[in-house]
C-alpha cells in the first residue's frame, strides 16, 4: 500500500512518530524549498505555530530543511493559523506553514502550507511535496554554500494580526457594553485574542492562556464550551466566545448559557448579510454535516444552501467555484472572503458580535432564526480504516436507520481526515430516535472494524 502523508489538513499524527518526525518535517522543507525556489527567485516562507511542546523540534527541522534548499524563513511564534495566512500575504512571502494539529490532543502535531495568497496548497502541488519527501534524495537540488537561506524572525505579527482583525469591525462601533467570556484553548491565539476585544472597549474575563506545551484544548476551548457555560453565569456575561487550538474555530454561548454552534453563527451571519444586500449571489456554503434545521432555515429566507464535503479546504473550494463570500461548518471554520481566506474564529466573532449591537439584540435572539434538528455525533476512535462499505453490519444498521427516519432525517458516517477516528452523526425529528439509531451504528462500526 503507497505511504500516504496529506490528509485533508495537512499533515498531521502522534509527534516523534511516523509521519510526524523531525526527518519527516525536514524533508518537508527541502521538498517545498525545491518546488518553490527558481533559477530567478529566492522565495520567502513565513513558518508559524501553537503552543504545543512538540512545535519547537518541527519549526527548527522545517526552517533547516528550507535553508538549505536556499529559501529565507520568516518565523512568526505562536499565532493563529489564520494569523499565518494574513502575513503571508501581508509580507509577499511565497508560502506559509502552520505546524498545528488544530483541536486535537497535544500529543499529536501537524504541518500545513498555505499559498501566496493565503490558501491552502492545491492538492497537486502537495503530491508534489509528498513525493519528493518520500524520495528523501535532494543531493541534485541542493544550492551552492553561498546561496543558502537565512532565517529572520518577525517580531511584530502579533501586532499586525490583531490590527487586520479589528480591522473587520466598524470604526463608529464599540463593544464598550457587552462582557465577553474568552476560552483560548490554550492556544494560538492565547496572546492576540484577549487584546482584539479589550482594545474594542469590550470587559473581557479570558480563560486558557496559560500554555505549558501540554495544555493545548485540554478540556478547554472551542470542543468543551462547557467551561463557558460555567464562567458566563459567574461573571453575568453577555456572551462566551471558545476558540481551539489554532484559532480559526469558533463557538459562542449566548446570555442564557446556551450552545450557539457553527451552523447558527453561518444562519446569523448569512441572514444579516442577506437582508443587507451583500450576501453574493445569495448563497452561502455549508458542509454535509450542516443541520438540516439550518439548512432548511436558510432556503426559507430565500437563500441557497451548498454543501461541500467537510473540512474548510472543500468549503473554500465550493465558495470560490460559486463565486459566494460565505461559507462554514458546524464545528466553527467560518471563512468570510472578503476578509480572509481560511476560517478565522476571530474575525467571525467579531462579526456576530457586530450584528448584536447593529441590531440590539442579544446572541439568543439572533440564533432563533434557525430551530435545529436533534442530532446524535458519536465519534470511535479506531486502529484502522477499512472502507466502510465493505462493513456488512454497519452497512445494514444504516439501511435500517435511514428507512426509519424516512425523509424526515439522514444518516452520515464517515472517517475523519485527520484522526484515526470513524464519525456517526443521525439525525431526526425526535432526539430519542437520532440516539438509538446512532448507538446501534456505533456499535456496529466497533464490532466489524475489529473483525477485519
Amino acid at each position: 500500500m503507497k505511504q500516504k502523508l496529506f490528509g485533508t489538513d495537512g499533515v498531521r499524527g502522534l509527534a516523534n512518530h511516523w509521519p510526524m518526525t523531525p526527518e519527516i518535517a525536514l524533508a518537508m522543507g527541502r521538498a517545498a524549498g525545491k518546488i518553490f525556489c527558481t533559477h530567478h527567485h529566492r522565495p520567502k516562507i513565513v513558518i508559524g505555530k501553537d503552543t504545543r511542546l512538540s512545535c519547537y523540534m518541527f519549526e527548527s527541522a522545517l526552517i533547516a530543511g528550507l535553508c538549505s534548499m536556499g529559501v529565507d524563513t520568516l518565523m512568526v511564534g505562536p499565532l493563529p493559523t489564520p494569523g499565518v495566512a494574513f502575513i503571508t500575504r501581508a509580507y509577499r512571502a511565497d508560502a506559509g506553514i502552520v505546524i498545528s494539529a488544530s483541536h486535537n490532543h497535544f500529543a499529536d502535531n501537524g504541518i500545513k502550507f498555505f499559498s501566496a495568497e493565503g490558501f491552502k496548497l492545491p492538492e497537486s502541488l502537495e503530491n508534489d511535496i509528498e513525493s519528493l519527501v518520500l524520495k528523501n534524495d535532494f543531493s541534485a537540488f541542493l544550492p551552492p554554500t553561498d546561496k543558502i537561506g537565512k532565517n529572520t524572525k518577525i517580531s511584530d505579527a502579533d501586532g499586525r494580526y490583531i490590527e487586520f482583525v479589528k480591522g473587520t469591525f466598524p470604526k463608529k462601533l464599540s463593544l464598550k457594553k457587552l462582557k465577553i467570556v474568552l476560552d483560548c484553548a490554550n492556544g494560538a491565539a492565547w496572546r492576540v485574542a484577549p487584546h482584539v476585544f479589550q482594545e474594542l472597549d469590550a470587559k473581557v474575563f479570558a480563560y486558557g492562556i496559560k500554555p505549558n506545551g501540554l495544555n493545548i484544548n485540554d478540556h478547554c476551548g472551542a470542543l468543551y464550551p462547557q467551561n463557558i457555560q460555567k464562567y458566563m453565569s459567574e461573571h453575568s456575561a453577555d456572551v462566551g466566545i471558545a476558540l481551539d487550538g489554532d484559532a480559526d474555530r469558533l463557538i459562542m454561548v449566548d446570555e442564557n448559557g446556551h450552545v450557539v454552534d457553527g451552523d447558527l453563527l453561518l444562519g446569523i451571519c448569512a441572514y444579516d448579510m442577506f437582508k443587507k444586500g451583500q450576501l453574493k449571489n445569495n448563497i452561502v456554503i455549508g458542509t454535509v454535516m450542516s443541520n438540516l434545521g439550518f439548512i432548511k432555515a436558510m432556503e426559507n429566507l430565500g437563500i441557497r444552501v451548498i454543501q461541500a464535503p467537510v473540512g474548510d479546504r472543500y468549503v473554500i473550494r465550493e465558495m470560490l467555484q460559486h463565486d459566494a463570500i460565505l461559507g462554514g461548518e458546524q464545528s466553527g471554520h467560518i471563512i468570510f472572503l472578503d476578509y480572509n481566506t481560511t476560517g478565522d474564529g476571530l474575525v467571525a466573532a467579531l462579526q456576530v458580535l457586530r450584528i448584536m449591537i447593529e441590531t440590539n439584540s442579544k446572541l439568543s435572539e439572533l440564533a432563533a432564526i434557525i430551530k435545529p434538528y436533534p442530532q446524535t455525533l458519536i465519534n470511535i476512535k479506531v486502529l484502522k480504516k477499512p472502507p466502510l462499505e465493505s462493513l456488512s453490519i454497519v452497512r445494514s444498521a444504516i439501511a435500517l436507520a435511514e428507512e426509519q427516519l424516512g425523509s424526515h432525517g439522514r444518516v452520515i458516517v464517515r472517517y475523519s481526515g485527520t484522526e484515526n477516528i470513524c464519525r456517526v452523526m443521525v439525525e431526526g425529528q425526535k432526539q430519542k430516535q437520532t440516539t438509538e439509531h446512532a448507538n446501534a451504528i456505533a456499535l456496529a462500526v466497533r464490532h466489524e472494524i475489529d473483525m477485519v
